[in-house]
């Protein structure tokens, strides 16, 4: 890593627009490279890494620097998360400074809380230990602390996997296909994909391989009229769209403008024509009453704490509270009641979230089916197991995936079937 002072000093002040956690760091680092318009990309790039690796490691890095100056937080970020040694910053820093990060990098976290030595808040690591017990919680806070891989769909109505392989490896891109998504791509490098030539034509889509695989049980067949309850940026709608062959109804519904705009032009590089996107004010829309009963497949992948994500959106666990999971999980179950009257009967609801809590999971599900007798669990296993997917410990009764078992991020779904008159 290539350091020097002007370095270390933008970093600094990118970590410094960060600490109030009151945005999403993404935003908050789109915004300040707004701001430093002459900035490199190479110089991007290395305030992105040490913002990023502060982040994972925020409360172990304040913990051995005993500080809350920008500055001393890059230069323990460099030397306690990304391997820098204290010769490659002697040229960039004071005398004093250089005896103080030689102390930072000796210090142990042997005797430091749980929370210190897995830099996660106290809260969520009871939360998961009572869940997963101590090998579990010291295992999803280890792999919580590596940086994703970017994964890619092939838009299998404009290309083939094995095309699409061939093309990046030939540019040394060093592309794999995922392990489980039939139609997932891994790339280990970062490349400038927004200008690729297959991002532009629509024959790839930025998404995680977990998300690829819970559109899958989706299932949506040719001919069907199927919605994407939560539609967002509508990279899911996507997946389901080409998994129906650009065939049936496909609606998106959003409750937010900004992010069906957002959608638009990724439906039009998609060359799906199956697709309606749909604004709506709240689930409970009255536009959504005469399309009560009408649906064969809705995907419900509800707003959520999104703690699986915490390997590309490591703020969240910083930012999120237990009075928040609170207020997500009553959200949680008045969209999944407001979506299961879209469902007809025979039809098929899937609850999904990025998150690991029971409580906006399996909390959300049996509180669902407490209330909605004319549904059903169908297990996950089953469902999965049709499309000829092996998932090592992924699926039984729901559909539950962890970056350390399966190198995905965090998705917990449940397959709902309806049988019986239409709920009035």
């Amino acid at each position: 890593m290539l350091v020097s002072k002007f370095l270390i000093g933008e970093a600094a002040a990118a970590i410094e627009s960060m600490m109030p956690l009151a945005h999403p760091a993404d935003a908050v680092l789109r915004r300040f490279f707004r701001e430093r318009s002459k900035l490199g990309q190479r110089d991007r790039e290395f305030v992105a890494e040490v913002a990023y690796a502060w982040l994972r490691r925020k409360r172990s890095i304040e913990h051995v620097a005993e500080t809350q100056d920008a500055r001393s937080l890059v230069l323990a970020t460099l030397v306690r998360a990304l391997g820098c040694n204290v010769r490659q910053l002697e040229a960039f820093i004071s005398p004093r400074e250089v005896e103080w990060i030689e102390q930072v990098k000796a210090k142990t976290l042997g005797d430091a809380p749980v929370g210190v030595r897995l830099d996660l808040p106290d809260w969520i690591c009871a939360r998961l230990e009572a869940q997963s017990g101590t090998d579990g919680l010291e295992a999803f806070a280890t792999a919580m602390l590596r940086q994703a891989p970017l994964d890619l769909r092939v838009n299998a109505v404009k290309a083939e996997r094995a095309a699409v392989l061939a093309r990046f490896n030939e540019e040394g891109l060093s592309a794999a296909p995922t392990p489980w998504s039939p139609v997932g791509v891994r790339i280990q490098t970062n490349p400038a994909l927004a200008r690729h030539p297959l991002f532009l034509e629509g024959a790839v889509e930025v998404q995680d391989e977990g998300s690829q695989l819970l559109c899958m049980l989706v299932a949506p067949k040719r001919g069907e009229m199927v919605a994407d309850f939560c539609a967002g940026a509508g990279g899911k709608t996507l997946a389901l769209g080409a998994l129906m062959r650009s065939t049936g109804r496909l609606y998106a519904f959003d409750v937010s403008a900004r992010r069906l705009t957002r959608f638009a032009p990724r439906l039009k590089r998609s060359g799906l024509s199956n697709v309606q996107a749909q604004l709506i004010a709240t689930e409970n829309d009255a536009k959504l009453k005469r399309l009560a009963g009408k649906f064969d497949r809705v995907l419900v992948d509800a707003p959520c704490s999104g703690l699986g994500t915490l390997r590309r959106n490591p703020d969240l666990k910083w930012r999120q509270t237990p009075h928040a999971i609170d207020q997500l999980r009553a959200k949680q179950l008045s969209i999944l009641g407001a979506a299961s009257r879209l469902v007809k009967p025979g039809g098929r609801l899937v609850y999904a979230t990025c998150s690991v809590l029971d409580e906006e999971n399996q909390g959300v599900v049996e509180a669902f089916l407490a209330e909605h007798p004319e549904f059903h669990l169908i297990p996950a296993s089953e469902v999965i197991g049709l499309q000829k997917i092996e998932l090592p410990a992924a699926s039984g009764e729901y559909f539950e995936l962890s970056p350390q078992q399966h190198g995905t991020d965090g998705f917990f779904a449940a397959v709902l079937g309806r049988a019986g008159a239409v709920r009035k």
